[in-house]
């Protein structure tokens, strides 16, 4: 059984502190917003927060600041809303202690994530969600699939349920969906058979199906479902050529095969640009993680580039030990060089025709994994997109307001505008004229509630000393 999430102490060293904030104006003064809610850029204007909401956005010469109130310089800034994680684990998820959960969220705020989606669930998350929302615990908004639905059982923790009949499936996605988890997860081994059921128990619960497509199921049928797709999964079976000997990709768990590789000379550009257009045409959404997967298996890193990276400091020195044996295995007997980078650019051009057929993609980390955690990823994450062919502002979109669109949440978050929930993200430059700029922050407010870069800077500090502490997985 996993332990209490939180400490009482912690609790109370890391709660926001509404009733002391209540009815306390801050307002960012002489600010250029990027409201998202199109292409442009709001120069001069003074946004007004109150009670953890957005209360006015105009012209700064004309909008009166509050005696009293929070003024923060905004001049030579950009305001944006918070940006949104939409596929991202917790090292507490499985082996480590539940204690961490709190420190996770905070590095993921630290970056400028005010909401994020953890994609395998369990009750902890459920309690955390609860506990942001009440204002109880500072952390990004959560959004929490179900445990993973799998046909087989992975070597270690589960963490979610075997099906393999119809019945079971359907079991499962009313189990998870009367225990209150935002969605249903699939991950791998699922038949068609047991697809069918999960979507159909799915749509009867009103609960939305996310996550892997097993090749087997097939990217036409999760279009044809409405499923939201991650990883791109079985997208690179579907756009090989008819004359291909190979018939089997890189998707998911066929990366491991290393005779799939040779299916990357036979991709069919054509096909490509049809299945692009297909996705857009379903409404489905996706979130193709493009870093994790660029960077583990296509262009690779060294030790050094390891080491150097920021958020090598705050990986768990046990956790150090598995990665560091699994990037040796992987460097071993890796690929051919030209089909890695075939790898990458084929993922590159499926992200870049879906968006250009104007299908809807959501920026994802898929961390922790492999050295790379959540709230720094995810920067990573947004040039990824953009040099996978998008611009700027729809790398930003990606994180923000298609994020919202899709959880029914723009009413109350993912533009700047009057009544919406103040998770913002202030930058000392333009993202929109270069996206890593998204990494230059001044501060983030979330729920209202103002951090400055010293005081994120010192959260990380507190943070990244306790994780180095963390020797050994719980029993």
């Amino acid at each position: 059984m996993k332990r209490t999430i939180l400490l009482l102490s912690l609790l109370t060293a890391l709660a926001p502190a509404r009733a002391q904030e209540a009815g306390r104006v801050t307002a960012f003064v002489g600010v250029n917003v990027i409201p998202m809610d199109r292409e442009r850029v709001l120069r001069d204007q003074t946004v007004l927060v109150r009670d953890g909401l957005i209360a006015e956005v105009g012209d700064a010469r004309k909008v009166r600041v509050p005696a009293g109130a929070l003024s923060i310089d905004g001049r030579g800034k950009y305001l944006l809303p918070g940006l949104a994680d939409m596929h991202t684990h917790l090292f507490s998820d499985d082996e480590f202690p539940d204690e961490l959960a709190a420190d996770e969220l905070l590095l993921m705020l630290a970056n400028g994530v005010t909401t994020a989606r953890l994609m395998i669930g369990t009750p902890e998350q459920l309690a955390l969600r609860a506990k942001v929302e009440a204002g109880e615990l500072l952390g990004p908004t959560l959004y929490v699939a179900s445990p993973q639905l799998t046909g087989r059982a992975p070597r270690g923790t589960l963490n979610g349920r075997v099906v393999t009949t119809a019945e079971e499936a359907r079991r499962a996605v009313n189990d998870f969906r009367a225990a209150g988890y935002d969605f249903i997860k699939l991950t791998n081994f699922i038949t068609p058979e047991v697809y069918a059921a999960t979507i159909g128990a799915a749509r009867a619960a009103g609960i939305r199906v996310v996550g892997h497509v097993d090749t087997r199921v097939g990217v036409r049928r999760a279009l044809a479902a409405g499923q939201q797709i991650e990883h791109l999964d079985a997208y690179l079976e579907s756009v090989l050529k008819d004359d291909s000997p190979v018939k089997t990709s890189v998707s998911d768990v066929g990366l491991f095969r290393k005779e799939n590789w040779e299916s990357l000379d036979y991709i069919d550009e054509r096909k490509v640009r049809e299945l692009a257009r297909e996705t857009a045409r379903a409404g489905v959404y996706s979130t193709p993680t493009l870093t994790f997967f660029k960077v583990t298996f296509g262009t690779g890193a060294t030790d050094e580039e390891i080491r150097a990276r920021p958020d090598y400091r705050f990986v768990p020195p046990a956790v150090r030990e598995g990665w560091e044996g699994a990037s040796k295995r992987l460097r071993a007997a890796p690929p051919a060089e030209s089909r890695r980078r075939e790898y990458v650019r084929v993922r590159n051009l499926l992200v870049r025709e879906i968006h250009r057929a104007g299908g809807k993609i959501m920026a994802g980390s898929d961390t922790p994994e492999w050295f790379m955690l959540y709230g720094w990823t995810l920067h990573r994450e947004l040039r990824s997109l953009v040099e996978a062919g998008l611009s700027p502002y729809a790398a930003l979109a990606a994180a923000t307001r298609t994020p919202a669109e899709y959880l029914n949440a723009l009413d109350r978050a993912g533009t700047v505008a009057r009544g919406k929930r103040a998770d913002l993200l202030l930058l000392e430059a333009n993202p929109l004229d270069d996206i890593a700029n998204t990494e230059r922050r001044a501060g983030v407010m979330s729920r209202g509630r103002w951090l400055p870069e010293s005081e994120l800077r010192a959260m990380l500090d507190r943070v990244a000393e306790k994780f180095q502490k963390v020797t050994a997985p719980k029993e």
